[in-house]
């Protein structure tokens, strides 16, 4: 059975033609679907040669696949190999965490022909099993494994969910939102594996509590009353390296620090904090990407939209009524952005009586003007 199939159930919406807002870049930006799945997707990631990769991570269902490369007939292959993707959380106490796939969230390729995949290892966004969370690069060349950097429970706690990442140009340093209980940015040394936590708890990586995220016009809510909790999420690094940015789903404003100041152990928890800068409200938001002209592209996870911020403007630049939940975007090596609709508002916790296995799309954004933006 293919594990990249279509869909047309009553739980998928289709792409519609729709006109963007005033100050966007007009009717001809859309989406193109690449591929659907059967299972609920959040991560996708290209590397230079063209290979598209996509995660699963285990929400609902125990899924097949945690990390997969597309294949040219439109399958989804278990990437690096089967024995990766081989956890199952029901033989948790028969496997080996560390070398497996528990609940990858997030993946991305850097520039030293590397796959970086974030497994924060709380299947469900629950219990931090033992040995599980992890970053883990994969050498695109060889296709093989090539070092493991494991994060105990001072890095990610319990209550914890690592959830996205960026590399330095220079592949030395890595940067993690952490999007559970207690926000915070993960700071990695790739070279060594030390990892520190840096504006742990402070405001900018809080979930912020003035803030409800709205599905359909309507409060986003599970069944006990609980709403959309997710605190410092997206995460966006400028193309100079100079700045990383980010937000909480759970929030409305886009902070940024130096990158220097995440480097630097010596500064007090004080001291990094004032660092911080507010960049711009807008409202909910999932995923944050810089393309290659550095523009901030934002997934509005409210509106069904794209926006865009070059610096100084924030424009609506698609606005689709089929997309559900845009979630994470990566460019590919020709400049193409690829998004993931998760469809979070049609998981089964907000939704009872929903699958468990939720079928999800990847989609890119054609039509995108290339003008420069800001850095």
């Amino acid at each position: 059975m293919k594990e990249v199939e279509q869909h047309a159930s009553a739980d998928s919406v289709p792409l519609t033609a729709a006109p963007v807002s005033a100050g966007g870049e007009g009717p001809g930006v859309h989406l193109r679907e690449i591929a659907s799945f059967a299972h609920q997707v959040t991560g996708v990631a290209v590397a230079d040669d063209g290979r598209v990769f996509v995660n699963f991570p285990r929400w609902t269902e125990d899924a097949p696949i945690s990390v997969g490369v597309l294949t040219p007939d439109g399958d989804v292959r278990p990437y690096p190999d089967d024995r990766w993707n081989s956890w199952r959380n029901a033989k948790r106490d028969q496997m080996d965490a560390a070398q497996h796939w528990v609940c990858v969230q997030a993946m991305l390729c850097d520039t030293q022909g590397n796959l970086w995949v974030l497994d924060p290892g709380a299947p469900a966004q629950s219990f931090v099993v033992p040995s599980a969370p992890k970053l883990v690069r994969i050498d695109l060349a060889t296709n093989r494994v090539a070092q493991c950097i494991a994060f105990d429970f001072d890095i990610a706690p319990q209550g914890s969910y690592l959830n996205d990442i960026r590399v330095s140009a220079d592949g030395r340093v890595g940067y993690i939102t952490d999007s559970g209980t207690q926000g915070a940015i993960v700071v990695v040394d790739l070279v060594t594996g030390n990892a520190r936590r840096v504006l742990d708890g402070h405001p900018s990586t809080q979930m912020d509590a003035t803030v409800t995220v709205h599905a359909g016009g309507v409060p986003l809510r599970r069944p006990d009353g609980r709403g959309v909790e997710f605190s410092a999420d997206g995460i966006a690094l400028s193309r100079d390296g100079r700045y990383l940015y980010w937000q909480a789903v759970k929030g409305k404003t886009i902070y940024r620090v130096p990158t220097e100041v995440l480097e630097d152990a010596s500064l007090s928890a004080d001291e990094a904090g004032n660092r911080v800068e507010k960049v711009l409200e807008h409202g909910p938001a999932d995923g944050l990407h810089f393309d290659r002209h550095g523009r901030l592209l934002i997934t509005a996870v409210e509106q069904h939209a794209i926006k865009v911020w070059d610096g100084e403007t924030l424009a609506t630049l698609l606005h689709e009524p089929g997309l559900i939940w845009p979630d994470t975007m990566a460019e590919g090596p020709d400049g193409s952005i690829y998004l993931t609709d998760s469809r979070i508002p049609e998981m089964n916790w907000f939704k009872p009586g929903h699958p468990d296995a939720l079928p999800s799309r990847l989609l890119m954004i054609e039509g995108i003007t290339r003008d420069k933006g800001a850095g």
